[in-house]
C-alpha cells in the first residue's frame, strides 16, 4: 500500500516542525508539506493533494475551521484531523460541522496521534475521549429540536434512535450495549441509515446529529 500523504499545519513552528519529523519517520506515513495558517493549508492541499491534514485551529489571517471548509469543499476525499488546545464546544461543533473527521487535543500522545492518522486515513472518525464526553454532554441537552426532515423521516425509529447515539460519539459496540442488540444489528441500521441519509462517513452522520445543537453562547446553531 502507498504510504498516507500527510500535510501537518500549525503556527507554532516547533510543534509543526516536531509533528513533521516524528510521522515522517513512520514507513506507512509521507509528510508532503507544511503550512503555518489556514490560507497556506487550502494552497497546500490543492497541490499536494494529502490523503490527510493535521489542522491546528487558532492560527493568523485564516483559522483552521474556515480552512477545513475550505478544503473540503474543494477536495472532499482529502480528510482532516484537528489537533489542538482547544477542547470547547464552540470549537468542537465548528470544527466538525465544517467537515473534519476527527478531533484531537495537543494533550495526545505520539502513539494516539500516530494511530489517529491512520485511522483517519481509512475513513473512520476520530474522537478524543475528552471531545467524546463534551458531545455526550450536547447531546443530553434539552434544545427542543429534533431531526423533521426528509432525512430523518426517510429513517425508520430504530435508525434515528442510533443516528442520535451515533451523535453522542458512541461507538459500535457501545451503541449494541445501550440499545441491548448485537454490534452485527448495529452495523446493518448504520449501513442502511447511510445508504438512505447519503452519508459516506461517520462523520457525515455525527455532523447531522449535532447540527440542531447550539454552537456558541448566543445559542445560534451553525448550520
Amino acid at each position: 500500500m502507498s504510504p498516507i500523504k500527510l500535510a501537518v499545519v500549525d503556527d507554532q513552528a516547533t510543534i509543526r516542525e516536531a509533528l513533521a519529523v516524528m510521522l515522517d519517520l513512520e514507513a506507512d506515513v509521507d509528510v508532503v508539506g507544511r503550512a503555518t495558517n489556514g490560507a497556506e493549508a487550502v494552497e497546500l492541499a490543492a497541490e499536494h493533494r494529502p490523503d490527510v491534514v493535521l489542522m491546528d485551529l487558532n492560527m493568523p489571517v485564516m483559522n483552521g475551521v474556515e480552512a477545513t471548509r475550505l478544503i473540503r469543499q474543494a477536495d472532499p476525499d482529502v480528510t482532516v484531523l484537528i489537533l489542538t488546545t482547544f477542547d470547547d464546544d464552540e470549537s468542537i461543533l465548528a470544527a466538525l460541522q465544517a467537515g473534519a473527521s476527527g478531533y484531537l487535543t495537543k494533550e495526545a500522545g505520539r502513539a494516539t496521534v500516530l494511530q489517529a492518522v491512520r485511522s483517519a486515513a481509512q475513513g473512520q472518525t476520530v474522537l478524543a475521549p475528552e471531545v467524546q464526553r463534551r458531545l455526550l454532554a450536547l447531546a443530553s441537552r434539552p434544545t427542543g429540536t429534533t431531526p423533521s426532515d426528509d432525512v430523518a423521516c426517510g429513517l425508520t425509529a430504530r435508525e434515528r434512535e442510533i443516528l442520535q447515539l451515533i451523535g453522542e460519539g458512541l461507538r459500535n459496540p457501545e451503541i449494541a450495549q445501550r440499545l441491548v442488540i448485537s454490534e452485527a444489528t448495529v452495523k446493518t441500521h448504520i449501513n442502511n441509515l447511510f445508504a438512505k441519509a447519503g452519508f459516506h462517513s461517520r462523520a457525515d452522520a455525527v455532523r447531522y446529529a449535532l447540527r440542531g445543537r447550539p454552537a456558541d453562547r448566543g445559542g445560534h446553531p451553525l448550520l
